[in-house]
């Protein structure tokens, strides 16, 4: 006598690509708030962090990056799918405006003091001693030319290859070349004196 067993069906797992960035995208043209919310989750501490590197203040960094994932969200409607990455139509948004509050006439802020790391490691001393290079190096990072900061910026902090940079920018793979060759040249003369310092930390990351 052959036993009945009960067999219950899989249930069923949305496509891999339902919550890529182009899926979110086009439920957000249908007005979904979860697609949305995923999206700035995915992608707001990154447009935080380019708009600190590039402002240095804090509160200026989270209005811009707030400003920008608001604007995904007004000009959702107007996102074309496969014309380009989310992530680079973001940065880009987030550079311009980090550069037009550059330009806006006001009064200077002083850059926010550096989190302290903690001291209870063992290489505590050491991570004090990376912290206070890399100050430096964004300290003359942003003592470049406008182009060339944001170019060593998007390259150094945030990894991105120099066609996505070129993209971000509106211009040629070329010219981020270029960018980035003078930028590193002028790194190179203002941080003279501290050359030992970053072969240092480099050669331990």
């Amino acid at each position: 006598m052959l036993m009945q067993t009960s067999v219950t069906p899989p249930v069923a797992s949305p496509p891999a690509d339902f919550d890529d960035d182009d899926s979110l995208l086009t439920r957000m043209k249908a007005d979904d708030a979860d697609a949305y919310r995923l999206l700035v989750e995915r992608h707001v501490d990154r447009a935080y962090a380019i708009a600190l590197r590039m402002l240095g203040n804090v509160a200026d960094a989270e209005d811009v990056a707030q400003e920008c994932m608001v604007r995904a969200w007004t000009h959702r409607n107007n996102w074309q799918v496969g014309r380009a990455k989310f992530s680079t139509w973001l940065y880009r948004v987030v550079v311009n405006r980090c550069i037009d509050l550059k330009r806006a006439p006001k009064g200077t802020c002083l850059d926010d003091v550096p989190e302290p790391i903690d001291d209870q490691h063992a290489d505590a001393a050491d991570g004090i001693h990376r912290r206070e290079v890399f100050g430096r190096l964004e300290a003359a990072i942003r003592t470049l030319p406008e182009q060339q900061r944001v170019a060593l910026t998007l390259s150094y902090f945030d990894d991105l290859g120099n066609g996505e940079i070129a993209e971000i920018l509106g211009t040629t793979v070329s010219a981020v070349e270029s960018l980035l060759k003078r930028g590193r040249q002028g790194l190179r003369e203002r941080l003279r004196h501290s050359e030992r310092d970053f072969r240092h930390i480099l050669a331990g990351a």
